[in-house]
């Protein structure tokens, strides 16, 4: 097993903008992944499971719901607090920090903002803790970037809801104790409910053969004539801009979590370049070489300039969904390239199972995709800086 040597890259000094809090709470996960995920994640990856042992870590450092408030069993955390989380997770594996952005971003967040009281008081605190885990239904079989076509729907049968449809590539669908499902009811006005493990009629089966995320649980949920209790209606939001705002946090976190991946890519990178030799010296002192590893960090410091804004933004309560979308786009697509220069450094080597890279630049084709593809993220820009709509 060899040693996790990551060093993180701070070129431009970023870190005299985080406080002593930040700071701590990035030691804490790094620390982390570095004891508890890298020594296993290759086999996890290849043998495409996903680790349920490292639940119990995650929601020790906080990994779930970190900016949930402390009375509902959260760490009462900023903004920039979450991204350096979702930012180590990542540098460890996409699939581990997509298990985690779910249950923060895609189930306690709509079950805090638009639950009630009785709803938080019984599902975060074990959210929080990962006793429960849980999942988001939007994406359908035919409904991806167009989620408000949806057609799961559910009727008012009286005393419950009764629950039709399916919905499709669900993070943490397979292990889920609780899904947050949106669908249409009679009216056509998109809502929110708490569909638990166990209702009849519920069922979310395993996605196999994947080539991405493959330490990441994928499945769908199918619902056939589910009986919803009405206490499990989300009663404080409804129509598309619900899930939205949960995506905006979700987006939130992928624009930092890219970063860890782009990250650990260029520190393997650098270190192979420095050690490897050809032609009687390290290949890292060929111009090629440095030309590659220059605008590697050169991007990644960009990316984290635009994060540390976007998290400051947050904050602030100020950041807007078309910069969060941006932020997003631009990391994920920096870190992608980022991974594929790397594994070229690293030539043969690369596509082993021995180091890292391969594995992020497989898990970062499904990122660049999910919570909106790239081109959809740059027709949400595009829409924002002209007032014209290009998606109909």
């Amino acid at each position: 097993m060899k040693p996790d040597l990551f060093e993180a890259p701070d070129y431009y000094n970023l870190d005299d903008l985080l406080t002593e809090e930040h700071k701590l709470v990035r030691t804490a996960a790094r620390d982390w992944v570095k004891r508890d995920v890298s020594p296993i994640i290759e086999e996890a990856a290849q043998k495409a499971e996903f680790p349920k042992e490292i639940i119990k870590g995650l929601a020790e450092i906080g990994a779930f719901g970190p900016y949930i408030p402390e009375e509902y069993g959260g760490a009462g955390l900023d903004q920039i607090s979450y991204g350096l989380i979702m930012q180590e997770i990542e540098r460890g594996d996409s699939g581990v920090r997509s298990t985690a952005s779910v249950q923060s971003s895609l189930v306690m967040y709509p079950i805090y903002k638009f639950g009630s009281e009785t709803q938080r008081k019984k599902f975060l605190p074990k959210l929080a803790s990962g006793e429960f885990m849980g999942c988001f239904g939007l994406t359908e079989p035919d409904h991806g970037s167009n989620p408000g076509g949806m057609v799961t729907n559910f009727k008012d049968k009286g005393n419950h809801y009764l629950l039709n449809g399916a919905k499709m590539w669900i993070s943490n669908a397979p292990f889920a104790d609780v899904a947050v499902v949106w669908a249409k009811d009679e009216s056509g006005r998109i809502q929110g409910l708490l569909v638990e493990r166990g209702m009849e009629g519920f069922s979310t089966p395993t996605t196999h053969n994947k080539w991405s995320l493959r330490a990441s649980a994928t499945g769908e949920l199918i619902f056939d004539n589910v009986k919803i209790p009405k206490e499990n209606l989300l009663p404080n939001k409804s129509g598309l801009g619900a899930p939205l705002m949960c995506l905006d946090s979700a987006r939130f976190g992928i624009a930092w979590g890219a970063i860890g991946a782009a990250m650990d890519c260029y520190d393997t990178a650098l270190r192979y370049a420095k050690e490897r030799e050809q032609f009687d010296k390290p290949i890292g002192a060929f111009q090629l070489q440095q030309k590659k590893l220059a605008e590697m960090i050169t991007e990644i410091t960009k990316a984290q300039l635009l994060a540390w804004r976007l998290g400051t933004l947050r904050n602030e309560g100020k950041a807007t969904s078309s910069q969060i979308s941006m932020a997003k786009r631009n990391n994920v697509e920096m870190a992608l390239k980022i991974a594929r220069e790397s594994r070229q450094i690293l030539g043969g080597m690369g596509i082993t199972g021995e180091y890292s890279i391969m594995r992020h630049m497989m898990n970062l084709e499904s990122v660049i995709t999910y919570e909106g593809t790239h081109d959809i993220h740059l027709l949400i820009t595009g829409m924002d800086i002209t007032g014209l709509n290009a998606f109909k």
